[in-house]
């Protein structure tokens, strides 16, 4: 697939399960919300304590199963590697990832403090393949 077709499907679908890999390489799924950057890259928001955060410190190999609202429609994956952005850092990424997903917030002052008391981080996740490809 087209990297350029995998964007344009993120554009408008965000429920996806993440895969990363624990310490003795077997996958670690979860499912999570994602959005596309302005850059091209895929992000997701997840504090920083959290099982998928600390797999990706030590491996940041990543796969996405990006799916539509019904489920069992149109799908994509995406293979990459990712970075994990630590606040103050992720604050604007933070904040652009709420927007594309759900628009203004009614109280961003309200949001950044929530952000913090979370431990959020900020998942940057390049594309480096999509698929499929082809059917089967």
């Amino acid at each position: 697939m087209d990297l350029d077709a995998a964007r344009s499907f993120l554009r408008d679908h965000h429920r996806a399960v993440l895969c990363t890999h624990r310490a003795d390489g077997s996958p670690q799924l979860s499912p999570v919300v994602c959005a596309l950057a302005g850059d091209g890259s895929v992000v997701v928001s997840t504090r920083e304590t959290a099982i998928k955060t600390h797999n990706l410190m030590r491996d940041p190999a990543v796969s996405l199963c990006v799916v539509s609202d019904a489920f069992f429609g149109e799908w994509i994956q995406i293979d990459g590697r990712a970075e994990v952005v630590h606040l103050p850092k992720a604050m604007e990424g933070l904040v652009d990832y709420y927007r594309s997903i759900s628009g203004e917030h009614p109280d961003w002052d309200d949001y950044r403090r929530s952000m913090v008391e979370d431990r959020r981080v900020l998942l940057a996740i390049s594309i480096e393949r999509a698929g499929p490809d082809r059917q089967g």
